[in-house]
């Protein structure tokens, strides 16, 4: 809890039940804030997407930044996996468009309207570690369904001595085990980082403000730092989406072309 006047950083990455749901196997299932904020995400992408497929003639400002989305992830995976990789496009095109609506609406000042307490899902392990998992069970499924065991040979780099490769077959498998750890972790930190930090310089500007006299100088330069990481964090928001996609579509590249 924090102290009264003061802001507990950490209290906006909280999961709180909003209200209770039902029991599955002795295990209370609620519908959370976190919950709530998945749903507000999907409800936008529908919107966004609907008001963008109209498939005018001439089209619309919206319909033109619809499709200059769809374009920009069709290139992620032309580049990345080649001619193949088309049927990957519903995935990697879903994995974009979430992750950066979830991080722009928990940037979103929400919570100047009493009673709204905007929430950064992708500030969850449990979230971003899903989709981590989810695209990496697709490398291991197209790698393994596609090469057989052959697959195995993705750990092994040409022209490696053989007296080197059970070595190297062991730290590229490892390699290869960390990356949805890895791929999880980096947008996690990422996201809950800046939040952090915006709401130290707000707390910052709170206590400056209590004290009053010279300390109203802290308050001025902490609201500079404030509007200054909020601008930087706008862009670390589609930065993590496209390096999500992109690493997504890098791996699901090894295990469709064995580089």
């Amino acid at each position: 809890m924090a102290e009264p006047g003061k802001i507990d950083p950490m209290h906006q990455f909280e999961v709180q039940p909003i209200f209770d749901g039902f029991t599955l196997f002795g295990q209370q299932i609620n519908f959370t804030n976190s919950a709530l904020w998945m749903f507000v995400v999907l409800g936008l992408l529908y919107v966004f997407m609907m008001g963008g497929m109209k498939r005018e003639l001439v089209p619309g400002r919206w319909q033109i930044m619809v499709e200059g989305v769809v374009g920009f992830v069709d290139n992620i995976i032309a580049t990345s996996i080649g001619p193949n990789g088309k049927k990957y496009t519903p995935w990697v095109f879903t994995l974009f468009m979430f992750i950066l609506f979830s991080n722009l609406l928990g940037m979103m000042p929400f919570g100047i309207i009493p009673g709204i307490h905007p929430f950064t899902v992708t500030s969850q392990f449990t979230v971003t570690g899903l989709l981590a998992a989810i695209s990496f069970s697709i490398v291991l499924i197209v790698g393994f369904w596609k090469h057989k065991f052959h697959f195995f040979s993705l750990f092994i780099p040409h022209g490696t001595p053989l007296p080197m490769i059970p070595l190297i077959f062991m730290v590229e498998l490892l390699s290869f085990l960390v990356r949805p750890f890895s791929l999880a972790l980096r947008l996690f930190v990422a996201m809950i980082a800046g939040h952090i930090l915006i709401k130290v310089f707000a707390n910052f500007v709170i206590q400056a403000l209590d004290a009053g006299g010279a300390s109203l100088l802290v308050a001025l330069l902490s609201i500079v730092f404030i509007a200054f990481v909020s601008a930087l964090e706008l862009l670390v928001c589609a930065i993590q989406a496209y390096v999500f996609a992109l690493l997504t579509s890098l791996y699901i590249n090894d295990a469709e072309n064995l580089h």
